[in-house]
């Protein structure tokens, strides 16, 4: 009997591992490209969930969320408005887009407390809309703690297509980064042969460039993992951060 109710406590740690390491701040867009005769009121519903297994947690509402064209920065911070997502806390909004251009959205998150870590999370989340044509400065960082900044132009992108990019942090590329990768698995449709298929995991190079070729259509999130510099209090005792460099990309299936 005991040998029987320590197996079964295991089992539950591994699967409560699992799912702890499976973290991704969403920012995910109605459309990733805005064409002529298409709507031009684009929703961004964020979140902060565990994208293939569609399971979500409650997001306190960000720090930051902007909008980046032109290095310009709008604040759309107070257009956020609290919404469900996968059942638990998250934010929405509704932005029309009306002029060519490369639209950079950005969220900073308050921090999040992981007890099964030890740690803060916070993940810098990017995600990009192109409109009417236009396709410049989609390979310019925006100026944050940490980001991914594309190799590979991350829209008009098929299933099957090579993705690449180079982590950042504090602007400087980041070797050695590890870079989780998983799929938002909306349809529930997709399942994994085994809980090491729900997580893809690559490391940045020497330059802080990795590589990825989406195997599906739909949106996949990259997130580049590191440990920032700075510490945050928990209950007095100061605790390790990490930063999250996030990019939603979608790719489309061929027809």
């Amino acid at each position: 009997m005991k040998k029987k109710i320590g197996f079964i406590l295991f089992i539950l740690m591994v699967a409560f591992n699992c799912n702890a390491f499976a973290h991704f701040g969403m920012a995910i867009p109605s459309t990733s490209m805005v064409m002529q005769g298409d709507a031009r009121d684009v929703i961004f519903e964020i979140s902060f969930s565990h994208p293939f297994e569609m399971v979500g947690m409650d997001m306190e509402r960000p720090v930051k969320f902007e909008l980046i064209m032109n290095n310009e920065k709008t604040d759309l911070l107070p257009s956020l408005k609290e919404t469900s997502i996968m059942g638990k806390k998250g934010w929405h909004m509704s932005r029309k887009i009306n002029r060519p251009g490369v639209y950079w959205l950005h969220v900073e998150p308050t921090p999040y407390w992981e007890s099964a870590e030890d740690c803060y999370i916070i993940h810098y989340t990017k995600t990009v809309v192109a409109a009417f044509g236009d396709d410049e400065g989609w390979d310019r960082p925006i100026g944050v703690k940490t980001e991914i900044v594309p190799l590979t132009r991350p829209f008009g992108l098929y299933a099957g297509n090579l993705f690449q990019g180079v982590v950042l942090v504090d602007g400087k590329p980041a070797p050695g980064t590890e870079v989780e990768i998983e799929y938002y698995n909306r349809d529930k449709k997709s399942s994994a042969p085994n809980d090491y298929f729900i997580t893809q995991v690559v490391k940045t190079d020497s330059s802080g460039v990795f590589s990825y070729a989406v195997p599906k259509a739909g949106w996949w999130g990259f997130a580049g993992l590191n440990t920032s510099d700075k510490k945050i209090k928990h209950d007095g005792e100061e605790k390790d951060v990490e930063i999250g460099a996030v990019l939603w990309i979608e790719f489309k299936e061929m027809k």
